[in-house]
């Protein structure tokens, strides 16, 4: 058994089992728990000590520093995550390698959810779109509204209306014959970190987490495994969707919670409250991570849903240090209080300082 060494417990140093992580994981704490600092340091720990690769979907470019030792680390473990192959895909408000996917090659019900597209309200556009899936026309040309407006088919016509007023076009994460994300992520180096933040779009970074889900999901029966971590989930993941795009987010999480961990794809879902998850991915978590929470009614809930965790160290909770975990479940031989060590990479979202005089 290969154990990922994360801090210590009375003294002691605290393991979690590697192998464990074929298991979908919840990973929660109130802001200001040092949820994302430990959330780093696991990963870090995997990076080093397995072959698993990482999907990170980073809402606040928290671990786009996660292959870059910080200054005063262990020198050999340094160099060993160094050594490793971290992409970072990153947004528009960051240099270097861009995050990209293809419009063209989304499946018809996500194409379809971008658009906001009915089959049924929307009968005649969505028609078009289906015979442009059926065409393999090439909706990311720079002529795409043009050619609509010029057919001469009043549905063809409303869809070009429809895709100028929701400003589709103009988004950046468009691949546009550039490298795509789904390209970086088939090659499965140990870790791709995909830069959420910073697209002017809301929908934009949703549209980038869905089309990489989709591909993932596609290519499930090859049952090349992955670590799908989804920082700050309740964004990708919530209870009560309100657009058709975050549906089909949240649908297609659902189904990889229900059903993915047989082809390889595990999730680790890390947020600040139980509440904020669709509660049919939080029922199919095997693994927890709990820091700091004080609301009393996350608490019954977590005790509810996660009856392996023993609620007398749940109810601990509000009263944790910053850096101070339970850890229940498969990933470790016993429920177990941990105060989480010393990262080795450099954290990408650290807290604003008030300014002093």
């Amino acid at each position: 058994m290969v154990t990922l060494t994360i801090g210590a417990s009375d003294g002691a140093p605290a393991t979690l089992a590697a192998e464990r992580f074929n298991r979908h994981t919840f990973w929660c704490g109130q802001s200001g728990s040092g949820k994302t600092y430990a959330l780093g340091l696991v990963l870090e720990q995997l990076l080093l000590h397995t072959r698993l690769p990482l999907l990170i979907l980073d809402p606040n470019a928290d671990f786009v520093g996660l292959g870059t030792p910080r200054d005063g680390a262990d020198a050999p473990s340094a160099a060993l995550l160094e050594q490793r192959d971290v992409r970072v895909l990153n947004s528009p408000a960051r240099d270097g390698q861009r995050l990209h996917v293809r419009f063209n090659d989304m499946n018809l019900r996500t194409k379809a959810a971008v658009l906001r597209l009915d089959p049924v309200l929307n009968a005649e556009e969505y028609n078009v779109l289906l015979q442009f899936e059926r065409d393999g026309a090439d909706t990311e040309r720079a002529d795409f509204l043009d050619s609509l407006r010029a057919s001469g088919d009043p549905a063809r016509a409303r869809l070009a209306t429809r895709v100028e007023n929701l400003g589709i076009l103009d988004w950046s994460v468009w691949a546009r014959g550039q490298v795509a994300a789904e390209d970086v992520v088939a090659e499965r180096p140990d870790a791709t970190v995909a830069d959420l933040s910073g697209f002017a779009h809301p929908d934009e970074p949703r549209a980038a987490a869905l089309a990489l889900l989709d591909e993932l999901w596609e290519q499930r029966n090859e049952r090349r495994p992955v670590l799908i971590v989804i920082d700050e989930a309740h964004n990708l993941c919530a209870p009560n969707p309100a657009t058709p795009l975050e549906s089909a987010l949240t649908e297609r999480l659902i189904q990889i919670a229900a059903e993915g961990r047989k082809y390889g794809l595990w999730l680790l879902l890390s947020t600040q409250r139980p509440s904020k998850i669709h509660p049919n991915v939080l029922s199919q978590c095997d693994n927890l991570a709990l820091m700091r929470m004080s609301s009393a009614r996350d608490l019954a809930e977590l005790s509810e849903a996660f009856g392996y965790a023993p609620s007398e160290l749940v109810l601990e909770s509000p009263r944790f240090p910053k850096g101070r975990a339970l850890f229940a479940g498969g990933f470790i031989s016993a429920p177990t209080l941990v105060q989480m060590g010393n990262r080795l990479s450099v954290e990408g979202g650290a807290d604003v300082a008030v300014p002093l005089r």
